[in-house]
């Protein structure tokens, strides 16, 4: 186990448990075959949880079937409300234990397990308790002319969509598991939850939180294991209402396969390949710090991480140098030391993957500035990688990497630089540096992205929808537009 800091007796406690699946309000042992969780500032085993059989995931879909059809339908709106704020402050009151599990189990700066992955999710929590007092429907003023003589009104009432299957990903593991759980839960709905293989720690502590909070048994599940079997089996489950997916693009297209096959309804959080643009009044120090931050922020294990970055031409070796400086100065070690600024990519494959994808770009032409290969260290780390003389054919530039590696181009003409950041399969996220508000307002309806940053990147709040354009994914989360992917509209017409 990785330590510049002392590691919390809550948290060796809880990895010297036989952890299992947690089912109708308990762990519960799995039949599965034995699944290792690793330290991956180490490569050390850190726990083992069970490879969910299809009988597992059939238990907890029932569990959570049950628990839709019981009492858990009968609260008020502000009995929801009521756990969902109490369950924060649990979260809140575990937060040293939740964020040290989170950085050993996903390798991230403790500085970001606690700020964000506790922090976003207490505030996450809270925003999404709120809301559970505030659904509503519409009146509607009908024109129905027959029979002659009867009158008649309307109205639309918002009802819970279900049993929701929610499947996240390992790169913001408690983060992506309260997205999915508390708008769900405000709606009244209940959940089967699959983490991430890699990282399914925090999910099962936050499963016991939730029982602590008073949350009844069966309307919070987590089943664990490969998402090969475990996620694909809970995907196209016939008992599941919804699936709510983070992910990747390949995988969520086998998931929207499923659903539809089904008639599930679904909502697909996906990859990205997010440009950056740096227009030319950007002061050089703003664009190299900009830049760092939106690449390298959780080693760009981020899918709206800033992997396109477009300077203008007159700065672009200025900016380059300056990123390269800066990436190749970052403190390299495990999370649990927060003077480490570069931290492990989450597992063995995904070191591989990010380095085989740096590989490709060189041999296709492409010259790193900075990094460009693993660190010799243990553990699973690469160096911060700026590649440059690259174009748009190049895998480097069209695919997702998911690690921290950007390609810099440079351009000098705003239509110039808004074709070639939408000239790509994704559009989830984009940033625009500048201060020059006609610049920024002529190029924001260019972009076509989910979110547009100005001036920053990578910034999230509860309140503002976040979702994709074209293969970036269906649907929206955070935000009242949370309410829609968790409800279903009735209309009820009266006659009198």
């Amino acid at each position: 186990m990785s330590a510049n800091m002392q590691v919390d007796s809550s948290v060796r406690a809880f990895l010297g448990r036989r952890l299992g699946h947690f089912i109708d309000g308990a762990m519960v042992e799995g039949e599965g075959q034995p699944v290792a969780v690793y330290d991956p500032s180490t490569g050390e085993v850190l726990a083992k949880v069970p490879d969910a059989t299809k009988g597992e995931v059939d238990r907890a879909v029932a569990s959570a079937r049950r628990a839709l059809e019981g009492d858990w339908s009968r609260l008020r709106p502000a009995d929801r409300e009521r756990i969902l704020i109490r369950l924060s402050e649990l979260i809140e009151a575990h937060g040293e234990e939740l964020a040290q599990l989170e950085t050993l189990n996903q390798g991230k700066s403790i500085a970001l397990s606690r700020m964000l992955e506790v922090g976003h999710s207490v505030e996450f929590c809270r925003y999404m308790a709120g809301w559970a007092t505030k659904i509503e429907g519409t009146t509607i003023d009908v024109s129905i002319p027959i029979p002659p003589g009867t009158r008649y009104r309307a109205m639309t009432l918002r009802e819970p969509v279900g049993v929701v299957g929610a499947i996240v990903p390992w790169n913001f593991p408690l983060i992506m598991a309260v997205w999915k759980i508390t708008p769900a839960l405000a709606c009244g709905c209940t959940v089967v939850l699959k983490p991430a293989e890699e990282t399914p720690l925090t999910a099962l502590r936050l499963a016991e939180l939730c029982m602590e909070a008073g949350v009844p048994p069966g309307v919070v599940n987590v089943i664990t294991g490969n998402g090969a079997s475990a996620g694909a089996a809970l995907a196209s489950h016939p008992g599941i209402d919804k699936v709510a997916f983070t992910g990747s693009t390949e995988v969520g297209r086998k998931i929207g396969h499923a659903a539809v096959d089904n008639m599930t309804r679904f909502s697909l959080e996906l990859g990205g390949k997010s440009p950056v643009i740096m227009l030319d009044d950007v002061p050089t120090e703003m664009a190299v710090g900009g830049s760092a931050m939106a690449i390298f922020f959780n080693q760009g294990q981020v899918c709206t991480a800033g992997s396109r970055l477009y300077v203008h031409k007159k700065a672009f070796d200025q900016v380059v140098n300056g990123l390269a400086a800066a990436a190749g100065s970052m403190p390299i070690g495990p999370g649990l030391d927060p003077n480490n600024q570069v931290n492990p990519l989450v597992s063995a494959r995904q070191r591989d993957r990010v380095c085989s994808y740096i590989e490709q770009g060189l041999s296709a032409g492409a010259r790193a500035v900075t990094g460009g290969k693993a660190s010799p260290r243990p553990g699973y780390f690469v160096e911060p990688t700026v590649l440059v003389d690259v174009d748009h054919s190049m895998s480097v530039v069209r695919e997702e990497i998911f690690g921290p590696v950007v390609v810099a181009m440079p351009f000098d003409d705003l239509d110039e630089v808004a074709r070639r950041a939408n000239d790509s399969e994704y559009g989830l996220g984009a940033s625009i540096w500048s201060n020059d508000l006609g610049k920024v307002m002529t190029l924001v309806p260019k972009i076509k992205a989910g979110t547009v940053w100005v001036n920053t990147h990578n910034m999230i709040d509860p309140a503002m929808p976040f979702g994709g354009f074209k293969q970036s994914g269906y649907g929206r989360e955070m935000g009242r537009a949370a309410i829609d992917l968790y409800t279903e509209t009735k209309s009820v017409c009266i006659a009198y």
